[in-house]
This record gives structure tokens, C-alpha cells and sequence, in this order.
């Protein structure tokens, strides 16, 4: 197995004398599946065609990065990095984080913020005939108006700053292979000219293009969903949440309908996507060639995003939860595909033969770590329903929540040589593990996979995501109540007293979520501390483009309801809601004190310091 090219002298290598795509990404170059550049160079490699991928060019001086391979014969691509660039930068303070997960060392320096409209516009100025086509988060989750935390301001489709030429959403396989087909039949060097007239002849599923009105396909048709315009929603606050609405029901709909938007004088028509994989193309995904390694230029440097996932294995995509400040349904759906049993075992054994392997695997999870093979029942009923979740406001009675197959590929990873202990390090929706179905079977099933999960895959400790402790709160945030935790601790506590294990429960909480007050967070560090947490795993709600938590904070509307929702805005607001997580210190004693009396909650500070 090889790298993808990188330089001209591995493209010479080759034999190559050109190439049909050049990916520029904002991350490095991990020749993994979690890495989306290397899953859409190997995907276009496996349709016979000439890739190379650039990692983290230089956007400073003379561009030469970006000039060194020359001129792609279909099209630059952009790949600007598997987490959103400012999330990854910055922290809900917007305060520069410690590292940069997905850079060599964790270099900051290493990624523009922005890098799709960075990266687009300097191709635009070397190779202004080259089609440019962004895809990833970033890209993703701003293909229409959306806010942007980080400038406070409503921003159109990044078609626009970028002058990108397509606009690939959610999870690329079927649409990239689908655009290259299309071009690599022209048999001919495509320009901006003959790509922007095959996409109007064939409009391609999974992606946003800018046009004028008369340049529609098929014009403006009444089944469209024609948004309020960007301008509108610069004006109006109500339209911005009414435009959200529909943006989330058609994101997870199993036939959606086309969307439009106008952003003068233009229009942004998002064309449906495409339905989910099946498991044998997912599987095909994640058995292509892939070293696993980061490319040779990175050697005697650390990447930490590799360090946490190079023995870990993902077993399904898509998630069915929808929490309202999530952005994994916005890019990868609500559906659920998951890869075979044939096709984990492959990756399992290929991680035993890796030389630094000890026998550890650090995940066996998901986007969720088990809704591994959970579906509905009567499959007719998911092609009918646009509910963003499967289990708020409750589980669906049409939702199957067998744990059966899950335990089944734990069992089966464990058999394998070499495999001495599998963890579970995604979050465990527990809410799922308890769940009465109905059906003995799977209560007791999902009784025994609760069981095994806690004796024999936990790693002294079991990360979950009660995320806060009021009702109303966790509500809006589409999460189940927190008694369901209590009960889910009970559970926990009793396995571990009776298998004699000293293992602890790990919660993640939210401050300053649309929805919370200060007080709702003195009640959170009173209902915290009477379970024995002094909590770690917290951190302040960020505002991200794409999900309902967002719109909420930015208008000042549920955008499924209208109704006015609260949200903590000013640092002193989101200090004063934070402390609560660490009313334990000294330091924040006397802050909490005064505040708790200004609130007149004096029987919050008697529970918190007696």
C-alpha cells in the first residue's frame, strides 16, 4: 500500500503526467477513514482517477503550494479539515485552544481560519477556468444564511466569500463519485464554463449551486421550498428561524425536496441528498487501501487526532438522536448505516498487525457509540417522517432498539488474535439502554449488553451526556430527563458493587445552553454534588452554524415553536452560569454566594457549602 500523492516528485513516481483532482485540505495528511481527505482520494482512486491531495499549503507569499502540481484535468477540490476551522481553533470564550488536534505538534500556524474561502480564493486567482468544489463541515453546514459566532453576524451561503463553483454537503462518497463520472466522460479538460453548463443539464444530488434565476433547472417549481432571502433574514430575526425549519426537516428526510434561497442576484438551489449508504457501500468505503498512517513527511511529529483514533474502530454513520446544538445529523443524517460484521473484523485485524498495537483497542463506536443496526420497524413509515429525532420528546414506537447485533460484533472484535481488550470511548446514549419496548427479549437483551458494556468494555471510566439537570433545559436541548440518569447510576453502581469493580461514571454538562439561567445552573452544582460529582467533563454552549441551539441564540426564537427563548450572551452572563460547575474551589465561593443571594436562593447555599 502507498500514500496518495503529495508532490510533484511522487506524482513523477507515478509515471503520472497529470492529474484529474488536486485536494487541498486543512488538515494533514492521515491516510485513515476518519480523515475525510484521504476517504474522497481513495474513493476517486477507486473510479480510476488521477488524485493527488495537498495538505495544509501555505496561503502566505507567492502560493506556491498551490501552484506545484498545476492544473487538475476536472476540478480542485477543497477539504477544509474534519472539524469546523473555528471550533477547532477557538473555545466558546473565543479564546485560542491549547492545540490545533488535527496539525503536526498541534501547530496553530499550520490553517487559516476559514480555509474553504481562504484556500478557494487563491485558486481562483492562480486558475480562474479550474472548477473549485468545497465540501467537509465547514463547507457543509454553511451552504445556506447561517450565523457565525465568531464575526456575530448572519453570513450567506459560503458560495458566496468563496467563488467556489459546487457545493458538496453532508457525507461526499455518492456525490463526489457521481461528479467525477459525469466529468471524467467529457473526455476533455473541463473549464468553469463546461462544468457550470453540465450541472445545469444534470443537476447533481448532494450539492448547492449559486445561479441566476433563469439559469434554474427547470426554473422555480412548486415543490420547491423557497427559503426567505438572505436580505430578508438580515432585516427579520422570525425569518431566519422560519428558514431553519425547513432546513432540518429536509436535512433528515429520506426524500427530501429541493430548497432555494435568494441571495441577491443570485439564488442558492440545495439540491436533495442523496439516500443513505447501503452497507455494502459503506463497507467498500472503509475497505479501500488505506495506510492508516500519517504520510512519511510527518515522521518524529505528533498528530493528536490520530493519537486518539489510530485504535479505534467506527462501526456505524448517522445519528438518530438530534440533540438541538448538534451538527451530526445537519452532515451526516439521521439514518443509520452500518458497516458489516465482515468489514469490522478486516479493520480489526489489520489494526493487530499495526507493529505499536498492544492489544488495545480504544474504540469500538460511532457517532454514537450503540445505534449500531438500530432502524425502524416498518421502514415505509422512516420514508414518510420528517421528526429530526428518533427518541425526543420519546422514543418512537417504531424504532427497533435491540442491542443484539452490537453485542454481537463486541463479542466477535474480542475473539480475535491479538485483541486482548476492546473500550468503548463514544458517548453511550443510555436512554436507549433503557428503554422498555414492549418485548421481554430485548429488555433482556439490552439488560445484558448494559451488563457486558460496563464489565468488560469501560476503561475505569464510562462517559455520558445527561448535559444538564433541568427539564426545561434538557428539553430544548432534545435530551432525555435527568431522572433517566439517576436511574441509569443506579444501574451502574450496582453492576460495579457486584462485580467488585472500582470504575466511575463520567457526565458532560452544558452551560449558557439557550433556555438555562443562572439559577437553572445553581440547581445543576446543588443535584451534581448530592450524586458525589465534582465535574469535569463541561464546557459552555457554542454557538455553530446548522442546528437548532444556534437559531434559538441568534434570533431569540425556538425556530419550531416562534416562542421567545433566553439565552446567556455577555461574559458576565456565561461566567456567572459557569462557576456553578465549580462551586467545589475556594476561589469561586464568595462569587457563588453573592450571586445565589441577589437571587434570593439562600437554600441553594446551604445545600452547596453546609
Amino acid at each position: 500500500m502507498s500514500f496518495l500523492p503529495t508532490t510533484k516528485k511522487e506524482v513523477e513516481r507515478l509515471g503520472w503526467d497529470a492529474l484529474d483532482v488536486i485536494i487541498f485540505s486543512g488538515d494533514a495528511y492521515v491516510d485513515h477513514p476518519s480523515f475525510a481527505a484521504a476517504v474522497i482520494g481513495r474513493i476517486l482512486e477507486a473510479e480510476g482517477l488521477r488524485v493527488a491531495i495537498v495538505p495544509q499549503p501555505d496561503w502566505h507569499g507567492d502560493y506556491r503550494d498551490f501552484k506545484k502540481l498545476g492544473r487538475p484535468r476536472l476540478f480542485f477540490a477543497v477539504a477544509p479539515g474534519a472539524m469546523d476551522s473555528m471550533v477547532n481553533k477557538y473555545t466558546a470564550n473565543k479564546r485560542l485552544r491549547s492545540e490545533d488536534a488535527y496539525s503536526p505538534d498541534g501547530r496553530h500556524d499550520l490553517r487559516p481560519e476559514y480555509p474553504t474561502i481562504v484556500y478557494t480564493r487563491i485558486l481562483k486567482e492562480l486558475f480562474p477556468d479550474v472548477p473549485v468544489v468545497i465540501g467537509g463541515i465547514e463547507a457543509s453546514l454553511r451552504r445556506l444564511t447561517h450565523y457565525d459566532y465568531w464575526q456575530d453576524r448572519l453570513l450567506p451561503s459560503i458560495l458566496v466569500p468563496s467563488g467556489a463553483d459546487l457545493l458538496i454537503y453532508g457525507m461526499g462518497e455518492k456525490p463526489m463519485v457521481s461528479l467525477a463520472q459525469l466529468l471524467a466522460e467529457q473526455d476533455c479538460e473541463i473549464d468553469v464554463k463546461r462544468f457550470r453548463n453540465l450541472m445545469a443539464r444534470f443537476p447533481q444530488r448532494q450539492t448547492v449551486s449559486l445561479l441566476y434565476k433563469n439559469e434554474i433547472p427547470g426554473g422555480i417549481r412548486p415543490d420547491d421550498i423557497v427559503l426567505h432571502s438572505h436580505e430578508e433574514c438580515l432585516r427579520n430575526k422570525r425569518a431566519q428561524a422560519e428558514n431553519f425549519r425547513h432546513i432540518e426537516e429536509e436535512s433528515n428526510k429520506y426524500e427530501a425536496k429541493r430548497i432555494i434561497q435568494e441571495t441577491e442576484p443570485l439564488f442558492a438551489v440545495v439540491n436533495p441528498p442523496y439516500q443513505p449508504l447501503t452497507q455494502d457501500e459503506l463497507d467498500r468505503s472503509f475497505d479501500l487501501p488505506y495506510t492508516r498512517l500519517p504520510h512519511p513527511k510527518y515522521k518524529g511529529k505528533r498528530i493528536p487526532a490520530y493519537e486518539m483514533i489510530k485504535f479505534s474502530v467506527c462501526l456505524h454513520r448517522g445519528c438518530f438522536g438530534g440533540c438541538a446544538f448538534c451538527t451530526i445529523s445537519a452532515h451526516q443524517g439521521k439514518f443509520i448505516t452500518s458497516r458489516s460484521k465482515e468489514s469490522i473484523l478486516r479493520e480489526v485485524k489489520a489494526i493487530t498487525q499495526m507493529p505499536d498495537f498492544k492489544g488495545y483497542l480504544s474504540d469500538l463506536g460511532g457517532p454514537s457509540a450503540n445505534m449500531y443496526a438500530m432502524h425502524g420497524k416498518n421502514l415505509d413509515l422512516c420514508h414518510q417522517c420528517k421528526r429530526p429525532s428518533c427518541i425526543h420528546p420519546k422514543i418512537c414506537p417504531n424504532l427497533n432498539t435491540d442491542h443484539s447485533a452490537l453485542l454481537d460484533i463486541y463479542r466477535a472484535v474480542d475473539r480475535v488474535p491479538g485483541i486482548k481488550k476492546s473500550f468503548i470511548g463514544s458517548g453511550v446514549r443510555y436512554d436507549l439502554l433503557m428503554h422498555d419496548t414492549g418485548d421481554e427479549r430485548s429488555n433482556r437483551i439490552n439488560r445484558q449488553y448494559t451488563e457486558e458494556l460496563i464489565t468488560r468494555h469501560v476503561s475505569g471510566r464510562l462517559k455520558v451526556a445527561p448535559e444538564h439537570t433541568s427539564d426545561r433545559v434538557l428539553s430544548l436541548m432534545r435530551k432525555p430527563s435527568f431522572q433517566l440518569f439517576y436511574d441509569f447510576k443506579r444501574i451502574f453502581d450496582d453492576i460495579n458493587r457486584r462485580h467488585n469493580l472500582r470504575q466511575q461514571i463520567i457526565p458532560y454538562f452544558i452551560s449558557s445552553h439557550p433556555g438555562c439561567t443562572a439559577e437553572d445552573m445553581a440547581e445543576l452544582a446543588c443535584l451534581t454534588k448530592d450524586l458525589n460529582f465534582q465535574l469535569e467533563q463541561v464546557q459552555d454552549f457554542t454557538p455553530t452554524p446548522m442546528t437548532v441551539s444556534t437559531e434559538a441564540w441568534y434570533t431569540g426564537l425556538h425556530p419550531y415553536t416562534l416562542q421567545p427563548v433566553f439565552s446567556a450572551k455577555t461574559q458576565k452572563e456565561k461566567l456567572a452560569q459557569r462557576q456553578f460547575f465549580f462551586w467545589y474551589k475556594p476561589a469561586e465561593r464568595q462569587n457563588i454566594i453573592r450571586l445565589l443571594r441577589q437571587m434570593g436562593r439562600e437554600d441553594l447555599i446551604r445545600k452547596l457549602f453546609k
